[in-house]
């Protein structure tokens, strides 16, 4: 259990970010490829990796897959990553290139304690499978020793894996990583400003669970962050997956990075004769306000368009049907966000149609 103390200051100072951070994106996709678990939510972007992991992928030999095995050694899939790799940006708005920077420039007396405690946690991690499990030598960390002293080139190395892993597993699924993130800040944006910091903290249901002054997330170990007046910044994350994470190192800026909901699988694109649907002013109307709202619901989108709640039900299910619309039940509301193929959609109607294959739609999620 980990148990987040908060003070009236620390209320005050709860911030969501508004994108994902992309080396949270990174480690938390590289422990995914270490197990199956979400075998639904992650199926088909594993799927779509395999190759790379088997050496294949454009001509790039193995290039990809020893990235991958690099990244792996550093970010195992258990209790401790080392907090370097994830340096916390207060509200949230590094690039990749500005989050690398900020893991390069980390000081050499912290690299060489990070290193000592995710050595030290293998270790515990060894002895408590017992002498049975996992056959083979333990994994070395990649160039652990240079890293550890700040040698210069171990880090440019170490810059050139997160971009390069970046580049090969992520950048081609950004559009539905950052369309769902997308869909729960506008959510949970709503919810504190509907009902505060305590709605917005009662979101994180069933992983966390407010009990003022106290947020008491179930967590691997037990332990006390006392949050002292910093706040706290919530971080929305795709690869993220039914638990809440936050650093090792308590003085540090206190994150929290939580799960997001995922589609079930990127489906075939929708067809020409379920697009053609959609021409009218009422759904043009109505699929501009999703996306302009971000989340909204049934009622609110009625209202903005002129349109009786029926046939605002009855158009909206068409936006769904075309892949350019998704839903999700907040208690009695439902709240309606675009997909990627909708934002697509709007963004080249003043051009005509977009050359090329549209991305696919997103009808469904499964929670986090």
């Amino acid at each position: 259990m980990l148990r987040i103390h908060f003070t009236a200051r620390d209320l005050e100072y709860v911030r969501i970010a508004r994108g994902p951070d992309p080396l949270w994106e990174i480690v938390c996709s590289v422990c995914r490829l270490q197990t199956d678990e979400g075998r639904i939510a992650f199926g088909p972007w594993r799927r779509a990796v395999t190759p790379l992991l088997r050496g294949g992928g454009g001509g790039a030999g193995g290039a990809d897959r020893a990235v991958a095995v690099a990244l792996r050694s550093l970010m195992p899939c258990g209790p401790y990553i080392p907090d370097f790799l994830t340096p916390a940006v207060d509200g949230g708005n590094a690039d990749l290139q500005q989050g690398v920077d900020r893991v390069l420039s980390t000081p050499r007396s912290r690299l060489r304690r990070e290193f000592t405690l995710l050595a030290e946690s293998e270790a515990r991690t060894r002895l408590l499978a017992g002498p049975g499990a996992g056959a083979g030598a333990p994994v070395r960390p990649f160039a652990a020793e240079q890293l550890a002293r700040g040698d210069a080139a171990a880090l440019r190395a170490l810059g050139g894996l997160l971009t390069a892993y970046d580049a090969a597993f992520l950048a081609p699924y950004r559009p539905w990583i950052d369309a769902a993130v997308a869909s729960d800040v506008a959510w949970r944006s709503r919810e504190l400003a509907a009902g505060g910091v305590r709605a917005l903290l009662e979101t994180f249901r069933p992983m966390a669970r407010w009990s003022p002054p106290v947020l008491e997330v179930t967590y691997p170990v037990e332990r006390d962050l006392h949050l002292a007046g910093r706040g706290l910044l919530l971080v929305p994350s795709y690869f993220c997956w039914r638990k809440l994470i936050t650093l090792f190192d308590g003085a540090l800026l206190p994150v929290l990075v939580y799960p997001v909901e995922k589609p079930v699988q990127p489906p075939a694109a929708a067809s020409g004769a379920s697009l053609a649907r959609l021409l009218g002013p009422t759904r043009a109307a109505l699929l501009y306000e999703v996306a302009l709202r971000g989340c909204a619901t049934t009622s609110e989108l009625a209202l903005a368009v002129g349109c009786s709640l029926p046939n605002t039900c009855q158009q909206l299910a068409i936006l769904r049907e075309a892949g350019l619309a998704a839903c999700r039940r907040e208690g009695r509301c439902v709240l309606h966000h675009p997909t990627p193929l909708g934002c697509r959609l709007l963004e080249t109607a003043g051009d005509g149609p977009a050359e090329g294959p549209l991305p696919m739609p997103r009808p469904a999620t499964v929670s986090p």
